[in-house]
């Protein structure tokens, strides 16, 4: 088997580059991986999740024998419950931290999950900081857990994990993340940032195939959630506790993408790990954030908080920008766009993540202004307003 990573893709038969945050574009060998049928209870396939597990633990950075990694079905927002389900006991108390949907999504995770929750809700324009999250802390001796976006992409930041988790291991507390969109591209290594579980998911940066989740936490962890989770398949303990003594997922697994994986585990090495991997984004995203403002686009954030997994810009003021006229125009020219999620202002996104490289992104910079052209758009530049709520929220 090869031990070199593929040429970047072109589309196959019209298919447009997928410029989201996840399902994404995939190299044609995770696609091809999936054309095998695998028993799920066969010696060969329990080979393949010992293997899934141990790459995953390795790219956390763990070599003392203190983290195990569970896999689960379903999609992202079933794995970040399950998480948040079985490592907070019932009787304790999460402090959320929100600068977007998915830091919201985890407090109304809370509230299904009858636990107790408070929240840090910083909008859509900045991070929570260490001091903030030092001081909540602080305040409130009853929170046991924190539970933190690592890249929240309904804005695009990065938020600063490694600070957040001084602050809390400061005061004896538990760090859980959610780094569904930047694990295997941003390093979140056991050694340098401390957390007791984090959860990412198969079709984000190690670029597999949507159909399951994976926690990655402390063995002492695993072991003392036994009993907490309010759901029998979302029990991330029963799940361990299940392969350890068996090597079987509990419940029918997702064998094909459970080997398109592996193919995606194996090209991500061969790129060079988690630094290569976010080294190829970060190219992704200055070449596409430079061409799009050379249009005249303007992005949410600052540069400081831009992440290299996607980036969102504010929609053109001219009335005859309008975004479903763009996203169509787009797709025609080969790429699937993303919808803004921000409530604020009107917006949209393009990923950076997935089988492109920077002459990719350069397409869709053309594509932009091509797309501009034909609408008779003759200026991308946001509304005044947009500009002064920004400025307003983010001093």
């Amino acid at each position: 088997m090869s031990t070199s990573a593929p040429p970047l893709p072109s589309p196959r038969l019209g298919e447009p580059y997928l410029l989201t945050p996840g399902p994404l574009t995939t190299a044609y060998e995770v696609k091809e991986a999936m054309l095998r049928d695998w028993g799920s209870w066969d010696a060969d396939f329990r080979a393949l999740t010992r293997s899934l597990c141990d790459q995953l633990v390795a790219l956390a950075g763990d070599s003392k024998g203190e983290f195990a990694c569970v896999p689960m079905q379903g999609s992202g927002s079933y794995c970040v419950e399950a998480m948040l389900g079985s490592f907070v006991p019932r009787d304790g108390k999460v402090l959320v931290l929100a600068n977007g949907a998915y830091g919201l999504r985890a407090a109304e995770t809370m509230k299904y999950l009858g636990r107790a929750c408070t929240l840090i809700d910083k909008g859509d324009y900045l991070p929570p900081r260490g001091d903030e999250v030092g001081a909540a802390l602080d305040a409130d001796p009853a929170i046991t857990h924190v539970i933190a976006i690592h890249c929240e992409t309904s804005s695009g930041i990065l938020n600063p994990v490694a600070e957040i988790s001084e602050a809390v291991y400061a005061r004896g507390r538990k760090l859980l993340i959610d780094s569904m969109s930047a694990f295997g591209a941003i390093d979140l290594d056991v050694n340098r940032i401390r957390y007791e579980a984090m959860v990412s998911s198969a079709n984000k940066c190690i670029e597999g195939v949507p159909g399951f989740g994976f926690v990655i936490a402390r063995k002492t962890e695993l072991e003392a959630a036994k009993g907490n989770s309010h759901s029998l398949s979302l029990d991330v303990h029963a799940q361990w506790a299940s392969m350890v003594k068996t090597g079987q997922w509990r419940y029918t697994p997702p064998t094909h993408v459970v080997a398109a994986f592996l193919e995606a585990l194996r090209i991500h090495a061969a790129e060079g790990g988690v630094a290569g991997r976010g080294a190829r984004y970060t190219k992704n995203r200055d070449v596409m954030v430079a061409g799009m403002r050379a249009l005249g686009f303007e992005t949410l954030l600052k540069d400081r908080w831009l992440s290299p997994i996607i980036v969102t810009f504010f929609c053109p003021a001219d009335p005859k920008f309008v975004f479903t006229d763009f996203y169509d125009r787009m797709k025609a020219k080969g790429f699937i766009i993303y919808p803004g999620k921000l409530t604020v202002v009107d917006s949209f996104r393009i990923g950076c993540i997935g089988r492109m490289d920077e002459h990719v992104m350069r397409k869709v910079v053309k594509a932009a202004g091509e797309a501009l052209a034909e609408m008779g758009v003759t200026s991308a530049a946001p509304p005044a307003a947009a500009l002064e709520e920004r400025a307003k929220l983010a001093a």
